[in-house]
């Protein structure tokens, strides 16, 4: 099971990757990917027309979604635990590390901050 962060959804929706297309594809037939409201709050953030926000909202009803209780609370104390801050990773992204922590999952980013993160606290 893993949690998919914004920057790996951008690249599979702009289809920048065809390798990462077809990986997300077969994660997402198996139903093993997993989602937090702060990415698709970050993907609409960004939309620019009415199809692209209809494709995000598609989305957003047929994934699985994680408890969300507390994570901001979480994401904080992580956040300042390890200094997250102090090397400009936004509490966005300690909420999504938190989420996948939180609920066992595996994350997938290529967010380079997030990922040596990821790394660091979840050893993937």
């Amino acid at each position: 099971m893993i949690l998919v962060d914004t920057s790996v959804w951008i690249s599979f929706l702009r289809n920048d990757d065809q390798d990462l297309v077809d990986i997300l594809k077969s994660y997402l037939k198996r139903q093993e990917v997993y989602t937090v409201s702060a990415v698709f709050g970050e993907l609409l953030q960004g939309v620019k027309s009415k199809r692209e926000r209809e494709v995000l909202e598609i989305l957003w009803e047929s994934l699985p979604k994680v408890s969300e209780d507390s994570l901001f609370l979480q994401a904080g104390k992580l956040s300042n635990e390890n200094k997250f801050y102090a090397h400009g990773m936004g509490l966005i992204d300690c909420y999504i590390l938190s989420a996948a922590i939180k609920h066992d999952l595996a994350l997938w980013t290529l967010d380079k901050k997030l990922g040596a993160a990821a790394q660091e606290i979840l050893g993937s």
